[in-house]
């Protein structure tokens, strides 16, 4: 006899249906996130934004949730109002955003007076100048102070959305596949990164003219769609309430008297350094990644005219890497093992043929995009491990390594292989796996060890306050290493003020290896803090090298 369904969560379809909701909106937020990092070279070459004024805006995502504590106001938000408001609150705000950083790359936006109005203004911000930390600056070009203006608003949006789908994945999977689906949701969302990586520079330079507001258009699409997404999520969920005649489930209010209980514990203060570490190596890195590749890999993009430069193979290449990731994510819950094998066995050899097809293409975006798809085999796989076998600090430290060993490997060998394009295309593409993987560790071993470092009762207090730091490090290396790259490539810089080279060269002849250095001693830090978490962990038995199913 079947156990009859009481409620909408109740029904296996029902709880995957309201995933595949939020989901599918974090994935349309992540496409935003990013839109302009794989055509950087574009931006500089047709609006002016050298890499000061790109990392500055790059950083505005987070400035609003670091210095005006937005992030804290959200967690409260979603404590007052509820899981349903609040996601459609995060998507109508991030559609602001959008709109606003759209308008700031267009055609009507040059010569307007809205341009003359930025460019004589904002450039002095008492307070925040002194500080070092002000968003603009003099000299800064318009169109790039109102895209940060846009991406500050559209950053409190992703950010409020962020902890509303986390929340009301627990909201609808209490009880159940819990992890699955955060691993489910991550794993679809990170899709995201891939996805712009591939559409962009597509959009951007469709039918051989270059229009960068086609790009940021494709986005804004993508953000009324995330925006629906939850609105439809919103009677799934008020009818969830109906039938279960309960107010909402909501997270504990962030209160102040907690800060000083989660401050006081040793454990937390490393794992939330690890966190900014970590996430300041990977994050930032993703905006320059297609920009550093251009100026270090030698490619030879395909005739627009031909196969391999013509718009269906955007298409097909697309969906190779869905194949890949639908086959190697769904190979780890068969419980079959020849189907297993098999699933497997296809998404390796898709990959090779998504590799293939990316280094035929001779785009540096095509071969960046491979980045989150190792991440999306193994993510299952490391927290099932975590679950079940426990050693989470011992991860952090694999992953710290391996992160150190990427960014060193981007900064000395990849340069060598200029010139010899196969080889270069190769390492290329196996440091990217890598790193992705290496991405995965955080995830499956950091956040689910929080829960046991800080009483229970303050929990969501500590997640907010280690989004909070994690802001920090997200708002400031953008723009560090924008500024790195411009005051190490004065060389560059100096020919094209000259007329030496142009500026669609400049944009490509950058020297990486700093900012790349920067970001490997971020690495270094992070394993000596895994180091120092292992030890604590032995010392005081905080069970982070335990299983979390017992």
């Amino acid at each position: 006899m079947t156990e009859k369904l009481q409620t909408l969560r109740d029904s296996a379809a029902m709880r995957w249906t309201a995933l595949l909701l939020l989901a599918l909106a974090m994935f349309c937020s992540y496409i935003f996130m990013d839109i302009l990092s794989p055509i950087k070279d574009l931006m500089q070459s047709t609006r002016g934004w050298d890499s000061t004024a790109f990392g500055t805006m790059q950083g505005a995502e987070t400035f609003l949730n670091v210095f005006v504590f937005f992030l804290i106001f959200a967690g409260i938000i979603l404590d007052k109002m509820g899981v349903r408001f609040t996601a459609v609150l995060s998507g109508t705000v991030m559609l602001i955003g959008g709109l606003i950083k759209y308008y700031a790359v267009t055609e009507a936006f040059m010569g307007s007076g809205v341009e003359a109005w930025f460019t004589n203004h904002l450039n002095y911000i008492p307070g925040f100048q002194e500080l070092g930390v002000a968003p603009f600056y003099e000299g800064m070009p318009a169109s790039a102070k109102v895209a940060a203006v846009g991406f500050m608003i559209f950053g409190c949006g992703v950010e409020m959305a962020g902890i509303t789908v986390s929340r009301g994945i627990v909201k609808w999977f209490k009880g159940r596949e819990t992890a699955l689906a955060m691993g489910s949701e991550m794993a679809l969302a990170r899709l995201g990164v891939a996805t712009c990586m591939i559409f962009s520079p597509f959009f951007a330079k469709l039918g051989g003219t270059i229009d960068v507001s086609r790009s940021v258009a494709f986005g804004v699409v993508l953000l009324c769609i995330a925006l629906m997404m939850f609105i439809v999520y919103f009677f799934m969920d008020k009818k969830l309430d109906a039938q279960t005649g309960e107010a909402e489930e909501k997270d504990d209010p962030f209160k102040v008297s907690d800060i000083g209980k989660i401050l006081s514990s040793g454990g937390f203060w490393l794992v939330a350094l690890l966190c900014v570490l970590y996430y300041s190596a990977i994050f930032p890195f993703q905006k320059y990644a297609v920009n550093m590749l251009q100026c270090n890999l030698t490619l030879t993009e395909a005739d627009i005219n031909t196969f391999w430069g013509g718009s269906s193979v955007t298409i097909i290449q697309y969906i190779i890497m869905l194949a890949v990731a639908v086959c190697s994510f769904t190979s780890n819950f068969s419980k079959n093992k020849t189907a297993k094998i098999g699933l497997m066995a296809l998404a390796v050899v898709a990959l090779i043929v998504y590799c293939w097809m990316g280094y035929m293409r001779g785009t540096a975006e095509t071969i960046f995009a491979v980045f989150p798809l190792l991440a999306v085999a193994i993510t299952p796989i490391l927290g099932n491990y975590v679950d079940h076998k426990g050693k989470a600090a011992s991860m952090l430290m694999i992953g710290s390594l391996l992160l150190i060993i990427c960014h060193l490997t981007f900064a000395f060998i990849l340069p060598q292989f200029k010139g010899n394009a196969a080889g270069g295309v190769i390492v290329a593409y196996l440091t990217i796996l890598v790193l992705g993987a290496s991405f995965s560790l955080v995830p499956a071993a950091l956040w689910p060890s929080v829960p046991k470092l800080v009483d229970e009762k303050i929990i969501g207090s500590a997640y907010a306050l280690i989004f909070w730091i994690q802001n920090i490090g997200l708002w400031l290396f953008p723009l560090l290493i924008g500024k790195v790259l411009d005051k190490t490539n004065q060389d560059v810089i100096a020919q094209m003020n000259e007329g030496l080279i142009d500026a669609e060269t400049a944009a490509v002849s950058y020297n990486y290896t700093w900012p790349l250095v920067m970001l490997a001693c971020l690495g270094v830090a992070a394993l000596i803090l895994g180091i120092i978490l292992k030890a604590v962990d032995k010392k005081q038995h905080l069970g982070l090298e335990e299983p979390n199913i017992k």
